[in-house]
């Protein structure tokens, strides 16, 4: 097959563009200067102008978590208790007696009048029907009395929060530990509900430029979800999945390596919390508030455990107490896994001290980040991180510092859009206010590099995808428009055309009109 007649982005610095692209198979077979014999009797597709970029990766999502998502309550934009209680009036109407219903979004902090939820609120609405209201951060969970009886009082757990009212008595919201006990011991979602809402949710991934997720479900066991899409030949994404820490040992033990599995489906990494986050007010703090998941010296441990496995550590930190612990642990440990290679990263790096900052390079530990979070957490950061904030979400500084960026959607906390992402990296506000902090934005390229190349880099695929250049895979994305020429002010308007994964149309094959 050759493309031809459009822009292509290589993302290869030594060759960046090319105006056809040959594909071989599931192979890039060449750009510029590919002579069309070298392909016998090739289909050959008119991109019409349009612009060609290797696939995205999102970096961080909880692909079966969002999935199932789509099918619950949607409490993200709510900008009061009442208006997310109507929204649970409405759905308890079609809910089946004694049947969970599930939600999530909600976020007190962008409610007005100021005000916590409670389970009282929630009885008056749903009676006996058991309610799970997952917060927008999944840190926390809003209870009914009805889905508080499941647990028979079983809701504190090492690392927790049960939030109590004047007599002592649980409000229904759990955060932290507390709320993924609960979570995980009393919540039932069959394996069945979450690999039928995975099958519709990879279309919809595919539909927008998605060849490649980095997963976080591994707590949740999604390594059998996938095997199962793939065993029916369904997986149209390339997965790096994760495994909780604790399963180091057991990894270790049978001599399983990160990277096992084939093209489509591996083990990557471990992941571990060190704190909670900004929508919970649990993210762990230098002046010593928040909460504490994971201390240092667990954490330096767990790392040395993971690289006795052979696999690196995804943290997740989001307080500047949680990053510069995280970041010591990982300069105390570099002797047991940087002779590895094991490519470590963080998770969030949300709030950095301006200290902290250069230290992700100086270690080569990669930042996962997120550049939906900055505009979306912008109200939150500037009342709870107030005169902090020239540290949050800074992007355009861990760039500048030599420091590996890998742009990702936190699914389903942010939506699962990497030209979302992109538009707020770049951009820095998704709606019509000015830039926040606009000195840490990135430019078009710099946003496409971290969505593109260091995933792949991250993943140790960097010689196989990330470009388009001979004998890379063919994953990549058609968009309507050439982002790096386009105005800023009109990325919001540029969409997906068209994906394909290893040399097959995943969405919207050709032609186009």
């Amino acid at each position: 097959m050759i493309l031809e007649n459009g822009v292509v982005r290589t993302m290869e610095p030594s060759l960046p563009l090319a105006r056809s692209l040959a594909i071989a198979g599931e192979w890039v077979a060449g750009g510029v200067g590919t002579h069309e014999t070298a392909l016998a009797s090739p289909e050959r597709v008119d991109l019409g102008g349009r612009c060609v970029l290797p696939g995205f990766t999102d970096s961080h999502v909880h692909f079966p978590t969002w999935a199932v998502a789509q099918h619950e309550v949607r409490l993200e934009d709510t900008r009061s208790l009442d208006e997310a209680l109507g929204r649970v009036r409405e759905a308890v109407v079609d809910a089946r007696p004694g049947r969970w219903l599930l939600g999530r979004g909600w976020r007190s902090g962008d409610w007005q009048p100021q005000v916590e939820p409670t389970k009282e609120r929630l009885d008056e609405i749903v009676g006996e029907t058991p309610v799970a209201l997952m917060a927008r951060d999944s840190h926390s969970v809003w209870l009914s009395s009805a889905a508080l009886a499941r647990a028979d009082g079983d809701l504190d757990a090492p690392g927790g929060v049960v939030e109590t009212d004047d007599r002592g008595e649980p409000t229904g919201v759990l955060r932290e530990e507390s709320c993924w006990h609960f979570r995980d011991a009393y919540i039932e979602t069959t394996d069945d509900e979450y690999v039928e809402a995975m099958r519709s949710a990879l279309k919809l991934a595919n539909s927008r430029g998605v060849t490649a997720v980095h997963d976080k479900d591994g707590w949740l066991g999604a390594l059998r979800f996938w095997q199962r899409l793939e065993s029916e030949g369904a997986l149209t994404l390339r997965v790096r999945q994760s495994l909780p820490a604790e399963k180091a040992d057991e990894l270790a033990d049978v001599g399983i390596a990160s990277g096992f599995g084939g093209p489509r489906l591996e083990l990557g990494y471990l992941k571990v919390f060190m704190d909670g986050t900004l929508g919970s007010q649990t993210a762990r703090m230098l002046d010593g508030s928040g909460v504490e998941i994971t201390s240092r010296e667990e954490f330096a441990e767990l790392i040395r455990t993971a690289a006795r496995a052979r696999f690196p550590v995804a943290v997740h930190a989001i307080g500047d107490r949680a990053n510069r612990d995280a970041l010591a642990a990982f300069e105390e440990t570099r002797g047991d896994w940087q002779p590895l290679g094991l490519r470590q990263r963080i998770e969030h790096a949300q709030l950095l001290a301006p200290e902290d900052v250069n230290r992700f390079a100086e270690l080569g530990v990669a930042a996962s980040v997120q550049f939906s979070h900055a505009p979306s957490d912008r109200d939150l950061a500037d009342r709870l991180w107030a005169g902090k904030t020239d540290g949050a979400y800074a992007f355009r500084s861990l760039w500048d510092s030599g420091a590996l960026l890998a742009n990702g959607s936190d699914a389903p906390i942010e939506e699962l859009d990497p030209l979302a992402g992109i538009r707020a990296g770049v951009l820095r506000t998704l709606d019509e206010r000015p830039a926040w902090h606009p000195e840490q934005a990135l430019t078009v390229e710099q946003a496409l590099q971290a969505t593109t190349v260091n995933p792949a880099w991250l993943a140790g695929d960097e010689r196989r995808r990330g470009k388009l250049l001979p004998g890379y895979r063919a994953d990549l994305v058609v968009l309507d428009r050439d982002p790096v020429a386009c105005p800023p002010e009109l990325l919001p308007e540029m969409q997906v055309v068209a994906t394909m994964l290893g040399g097959v149309w995943v969405h919207n094959p050709p032609p186009w009109h």
